[in-house]
C-alpha cells in the first residue's frame, strides 16, 4: 500500500465527500428565503432535492465504471469542479428553472464521490483500517451538513441566498487546489480475482440487497434532512438560525456516528445486525420528530434530530464497507456506483414525497409517516441480509474483508 495514505489524504477523502451535497444543504438551510423570493411552493421547493438526486441516480453507474478507469485527479476535478459550477450558476440563477439546472448539474459530483474514495481507499490503505477510514470519510457528508447549515444561512443574511452560494463556490475551488496536490498522481496495480475493470458479471445479491437498503434509508435521510428547517421554523417557531443550528447538530451527530459505526465494523460487528439496529434507531427517531409537531416541545424536535444523526446518518459508511467486503477490488468503483444508485434514487424520491404530502395535507404528520415506513422496510431487508449471511463462516468472511 501507498505510504502516503495519511491524514493529509484522509482530509481530501472527507472534503470530497463532503463537496457535494453543500447545495443541497445550503438550498435546505435558507428554504424559506428561496421560496419567498422565487414564490414557490412546497413541491416545488422539495423537487430542487429530487432533480439533483436524480441527475445522481442517472450518472451514477456509469459514472461508478469510470471511476475504475480515470484517474483519481480526473474525478477529483468533476466532483470539487462540477460543485463549484453548479454553485455559480445557483448565484447567478434568476428563476426557479435555472436553480433546477444548478441542482441538476450538482447530482453527479455527488454521484462520484464514493465510487472515488472508495477506490482511493481500496488503493491506497491496509484492509485492516479500511473500515476506520470509510467511516471517517463518510462523516464528509454530515461535515458539509455541519458547514452549509452554519453557513449559508449566516452568509444569506448579509449578502442573500445566491451571495452565499458565490461564497461556497470559492470555498470549493480552495479545496480543489489542495486536494489536487495531495492526491497521488496514479494509484499501485492491484491484484484481481480474474475481474476486469468495467466488466458486467453479475454482482453477488448482497450487492442488491444493500441498493435496496440504501433506496429506502436515503429517502427517509433526505425527507428529514431537506425539510428539516422549514419543519422547525413552521412547526415549532424556530428563527432562521435556529432552524439551521437544528440541522447543525443532525451534521454534528451524524459524523461522530459515522465514525463510530466504521469502527464496530473494524471491530468485527456484522453488516447485518448494524443494519438492523439502524433501522430500529432511525424510526425512533422521526417518531420523536413527528412528537415534536404534534405537541410543539422544542425538546423533543432536539432528541428527534440527535437520534437521527446517530443512526440513518450513519447508514451510508456501513453499506459502503459492505461493499467492498463483497466484491473484487478491481470492480469496488462499478460496485460502489451500483449501490449509489439506489441511494441517490431514495434521496430524489423522499424530498418530493414529503413535499407532496406537506402540500397536500397541509402538514407534516402524513410527511413523517412516510419516512417511518420506509425505515420499517429497511428493518425488513436488514433482516434478509442476515438470513443471507448467517451461514458464512468466520473465515469466510475474513476473506472477503481481505479481498
Amino acid at each position: 500500500m501507498n505510504n502516503k495514505s495519511g491524514p493529509g489524504l484522509l482530509f481530501v477523502l472527507v472534503c470530497a465527500m463532503g463537496a457535494g451535497p453543500v447545495m443541497n444543504y445550503g438550498i435546505s438551510a435558507t428554504s424559506t428565503l428561496i421560496i419567498g423570493d422565487l414564490g414557490i411552493s412546497e413541491a416545488q421547493f422539495g423537487l430542487l432535492a429530487t432533480v439533483c438526486f436524480l441527475s445522481a441516480a442517472l450518472s451514477s453507474v456509469s459514472l461508478g465504471r469510470l471511476s475504475d478507469r480515470i484517474s483519481g485527479r480526473a474525478q477529483l476535478m468533476l466532483i470539487f469542479g462540477g460543485t463549484a459550477l453548479a454553485l455559480l450558476l445557483m448565484a447567478v440563477s434568476g428563476s426557479y428553472l435555472w436553480l433546477l439546472i444548478a441542482v441538476a448539474l450538482a447530482g453527479p459530483a455527488q454521484a462520484i464521490s464514493n465510487p472515488t474514495t472508495n477506490r482511493v481507499i481500496a488503493h491506497q490503505v491496509d484492509p485492516a483500517r479500511r473500515p476506520g477510514w470509510l467511516g471517517i470519510k463518510q462523516s464528509g457528508v454530515q461535515a458539509s451538513q455541519l458547514f452549509s447549515s452554519l453557513f449559508f444561512p449566516a452568509a444569506a443574511l448579509l449578502v442573500g441566498w445566491r451571495g452565499a452560494a458565490a461564497g461556497a463556490a470559492v470555498v470549493m475551488a480552495v479545496l480543489l487546489v489542495y486536494s489536487w496536490n495531495k492526491l497521488p498522481a496514479a494509484p499501485p496495480p492491484l491484484p484481481t480475482t480474474g475481474a476486469t475493470p468495467g466488466t458486467r458479471d453479475p454482482f453477488p445479491p448482497t450487492v442488491w440487497l444493500l441498493a435496496g437498503f440504501a433506496l429506502l434509508s436515503g429517502a427517509g435521510m433526505q425527507a428529514t434532512n431537506v425539510y428539516l428547517p422549514m419543519f422547525a421554523q413552521r412547526e415549532l417557531n424556530f428563527s432562521l438560525l435556529m432552524a439551521g443550528a437544528a440541522a447543525a447538530v443532525a451534521g454534528v451527530v451524524g459524523v461522530a456516528s459515522r465514525v463510530l459505526w466504521g469502527r464496530r465494523m473494524a471491530g468485527g460487528t456484522t453488516v447485518s445486525s448494524l443494519l438492523v439496529i439502524l433501522a430500529v434507531g432511525a424510526i425512533g427517531g422521526t417518531a420523536l420528530l413527528l412528537a415534536a409537531g404534534q405537541t410543539g416541545l422544542p425538546l423533543l424536535l432536539w432528541a428527534g434530530v440527535a437520534v437521527h444523526g446517530a443512526t440513518v446518518l450513519g447508514v451510508n459508511v456501513v453499506v459502503m464497507a459492505a461493499v467492498m467486503r463483497e466484491v473484487d477490488p478491481s470492480r469496488v468503483g462499478a460496485a460502489s456506483g451500483v449501490v449509489s444508485l439506489g441511494m441517490y434514487i431514495g434521496f430524489a424520491a423522499g424530498p418530493l414525497a414529503m413535499g407532496l404530502l406537506l402540500e397536500y395535507s397541509g402538514g407534516f404528520l402524513a410527511g413523517w409517516l412516510f419516512v417511518a415506513a420506509g425505515y420499517l422496510l429497511c428493518v425488513v431487508l436488514g433482516l434478509i441480509l442476515r438470513g443471507r449471511t448467517s451461514a458464512r463462516t468466520p473465515a469466510a468472511a475474513e476473506r472477503g474483508t481481505k479481498a
